[in-house]
């Protein structure tokens, strides 16, 4: 085995690697207060598109994947454990700071929606940052809604309804957090705009 091969698998290669450094700090404060103002604004239009769906509300769940966006898009830019919970979160404490209908509750979604993904990447060994990965990261992060809307929001709804509205919520995850997030890294990565991290290399 070569001296690369050795520096590329040696255990404290890998800790360093996976060490948070202040710019991975910055960085992910940085995207979840942006993506904060994003969930926020997201919020509005939720609440504008409601009468469209009068006829069949868990349509409407097309839209949720923006709210996950942030746990994953966090995990692909910065790629050290921990990253997608923090973005996360960061981006519920802002999106509850500005002011939302949810209250405290963005908090404990925020956790949830990252953690989730973070335990996909976990399974990669944070190794993995292909577009299937994100996906994936997407669709579980879209669990946490799917179970717990219908638990708290829509306990009136027939089960056909709450089931249908998990399926979308899933889906849309999968294709606006995990798609958007894995495409949004490339463009900032070609942008120059990842210069300090592993993700640059997209």
């Amino acid at each position: 085995m070569d001296t690369e091969s050795r520096s590329r698998t040696h255990p404290s290669v890998l800790t360093a690697a996976r060490s948070w450094r202040t710019v991975d700090i910055v960085v992910g404060a940085v995207i979840g207060a942006a993506m904060g103002v994003v969930f926020w604004l997201w919020g509005l239009v939720w609440s504008a598109t409601d009468p469209l769906f009068a006829l069949f509300p868990p349509a409407q769940a097309v839209f949720y994947g923006v709210w996950l966006l942030a746990g994953v898009l966090g995990g692909f830019v910065i790629r050290k454990p921990g990253a997608a919970v923090l973005t996360s979160l960061a981006a519920a404490a802002v999106s509850m700071v500005l002011g939302t209908q949810w209250g405290v509750m963005v908090l404990l979604q925020g956790l949830a929606q990252g953690l989730l993904p973070e335990l996909v990447f976990l399974a990669t060994r944070y190794r993995r940052w292909t577009m299937g990965v994100a996906v994936l990261a997407g669709a579980v992060a879209g669990l946490s809604p799917a179970v717990q809307d219908a638990v708290m929001y829509y306990v009136a709804w027939p089960l056909s309804h709450n089931l249908i509205y998990g399926a979308l919520v899933v889906l849309s995850s999968a294709l606006i957090a995990g798609t958007g997030a894995r495409l949004l890294t490339t463009s900032l990565a070609r942008a120059g705009a990842l210069t300090p991290f592993a993700s640059a290399k997209d």
